[in-house]
């Protein structure tokens, strides 16, 4: 008899945390201990795309590796993990889904950083996958045997000799961090608008960026030679930025390809690598110190968020209750709200919805609050001669996500030696400056009765009527929705008109963003006579500029008259009072 399945109309379940985990448990009929054993097939090995906003997603490659983590492993594995401490949260779903609740700093917050920093980061080519590709894995996207943009073996091999000869560990006394300054960074940060930030813990390299006593292949015992997520959230905490950690490190046990005669086996690095040798054996030890490292870095550091680059799966569900109630209870002590982002349904509940890049962002209002990592250049990691999306797009994704009961989670790319790229501090600074202005239509704020109006959102609903037919059902499956007319995330392919308006609220304040400059004057039809919105628009104000302006408003909507000049760049929010929201 095969394992218990979850109904795919519960896995596509839109209400609450609370609603889905007792849809679960009443679909499968299951004890907490028995939906805790429920397997479902691992995910497949995740595979690299490029921009989702500028090209197609790469077509997939390999399948899904079979599952290994039997109920016994997963149970020799939790052998020797402190149980959590005294407190509301258990290890269920169901006592999560009932005491767990969404911080305000992260639905007031709306604009957070994170960043890809490490080894790969020495190279600075192909992506923060290089260890993967170096070691003969599977190929950018593009590269395809074209020669203007030969393989990573090919280049490494050019740049530093092969792989078994100089192998990924050998960029370690390159990855200094000599010239980082965490205060600056967390100046940086503070003047971009972010209100959270994410140090860099460990990627699919499985190198660690803090001073652990779990993994000895860590920051403070090679390359840097210092504590640097620990250094970095002291400054982060001292400018007034809440803090958490984000942990690629799941898919870490298959990442890395084996390479027969490469440092792969060499007994000091083997296992770093975890290529060497991949029994059952050495699995169970890799789940006990993924749970380990991760108590670790909640009892070091106090994190406010713990994000996670991984999916569902459910024969993982105890090591991943472990980690929440280990990490709720121990925020209850610290008088803190905190938070758990993940993907899909990795954790059933008790997570904050994260979708790899915007394009997987939803495109419509939702009902739960939700965060894209998105690049600020086309790879995650810094790759030298790439350079930054202009500041514009992320100013616009801003307001959509926020709009639609959404954040922007924007990844930085710093280089080896600590240094944040000019032109990418450019960008959060121009960032900022739009905050500077505008912020008060962004910070606190809550979704309206609808997101907005205009071309745009015409387009994006016309896409999402069609991606609904074919399958889409919300949060767990988002995809790259766009359409012929807008891209994923619900930004036009052609371009903002002064038509298109976002809308967010603050009390009975509603703030309706012009995402382009207008000639004359704008009509909102969303507040024409008739509409069904309580109250009279009795002020108009423009973000940024002094005096009120004038409108009316009639059958056709809310005229308002625009000045000569702008007051910024990129998108212009109006002040609407009078109304009861």
């Amino acid at each position: 008899m095969g394992p218990p399945q979850i109904p795919m109309k519960i896995l596509l379940h839109r209400g609450s945390p609370r609603m889905f985990a007792a849809a679960v448990a009443a679909a499968l009929c299951l004890e907490p201990l028995a939906l805790l054993c429920a397997q479902t097939a691992a995910p497949a090995l995740p595979i690299e795309e490029t921009s989702v906003v500028t090209a197609p997603p790469a077509p997939k490659q390999g399948g899904l590796r079979p599952i290994r983590e039997s109920p016994e492993m997963i149970a020799a594995a939790l052998r020797g993990i402190p149980s959590p401490p005294a407190g509301p949260f258990e290890e269920s779903w169901q006592s999560i889904a009932q005491n767990y609740q969404d911080p305000d700093w992260f639905r007031n917050g709306k604009f957070g950083i994170m960043m890809h920093w490490g080894i790969y980061s020495v190279p600075a080519h192909g992506s923060e996958w290089y260890v993967r590709y170096m070691y003969g894995g599977n190929v950018l996207a593009g590269d395809k045997g074209n020669s203007t943009n030969a393989s990573v073996v090919q280049w490494h091999t050019e740049h530093f000799g092969p792989p078994t000869q100089f192998g990924y560990k050998d960029f370690l006394p390159m990855y200094t961090a000599a010239k980082w300054d965490p205060d600056a960074w967390a100046a940086l940060f503070k003047k971009a608008g972010a209100r959270y930030v994410l140090a860099p813990g460990e990627h699919h390299d499985g190198f660690s960026n803090w001073d652990s006593a779990i993994n000895p292949y860590n920051a403070k015992n090679y390359g840097p030679k210092r504590d640097l997520v620990g250094d970095l959230i002291k400054a982060l905490e001292k400018a007034g930025l809440k803090t958490g950690v984000s942990n690629h490190s799941s898919i870490h046990f298959d990442f890395i390809p084996p390479l027969p005669g490469s440092d792969q086996y060499d007994p000091k690095w083997a296992a770093f690598y975890n290529v060497a040798d991949r029994s059952d054996t050495a699995r169970t030890k890799f789940l006990h110190d993924w749970v380990a490292k991760n108590l670790e870095l909640i009892d070091k550091y106090h994190p406010d968020m713990l994000w996670f680059d991984m999916s569902g799966g459910r024969n993982w569900d105890p090591l991943k209750l472990r980690v929440a109630a280990y990490y709720f209870n121990r925020a209850k002590e610290w008088g803190k709200e905190v938070a758990i982002s993940a993907k899909t349904d990795a954790f059933v509940t008790g997570q904050i919805m994260d979708y790899e890049r915007e394009g997987r962002a939803p495109m419509e209002l939702t009902d739960w609050v939700w965060q894209p990592d998105d690049p600020i250049t086309n790879k995650f990691g810094f790759v030298q001669g790439m350079p930054p999306y202009p500041a514009d797009q992320f100013v616009w994704k801003l307001v959509e996500n926020v709009s639609k009961n959404g954040n922007l989670l924007l990844n930085v790319s710093p280089r080896a030696d600590g240094t944040i790229p000019p032109e990418q501090q450019d960008v959060l600074l121009a960032i900022g400056r739009w905050l500077d202005v505008n912020g008060e239509a962004i910070y606190g704020s809550r979704p309206w009765i609808k997101y907005g109006e205009g071309p745009a959102a015409d387009a994006a609903a016309a896409t999402m009527v069609a991606a609904k037919a074919n399958g889409f059902a919300g949060r767990l499956n988002g995809q790259n929705q766009g359409g012929p007319e807008t891209l994923g995330g619900g930004l036009p392919r052609h371009g903002y008109k002064p038509a298109d308006i976002r809308f967010t609220t603050r009390g009975d304040t509603l703030y309706a963003t012009i995402m382009a400059w207008p000639p004359d004057a704008v009509v909102i039809t969303s507040l024409a006579a008739g509409q069904p919105v309580q109250g009279k628009v009795k002020k108009v104000q423009l973000l940024g500029h002094d005096g009120d302006l004038a409108f009316t408003q009639d059958a056709e909507g809310l005229k308002v008259k625009f000045p000569a000049d702008k007051p910024c760049d990129y998108a212009y929010v109006l002040k609407l009072t009078g109304l009861k929201l």
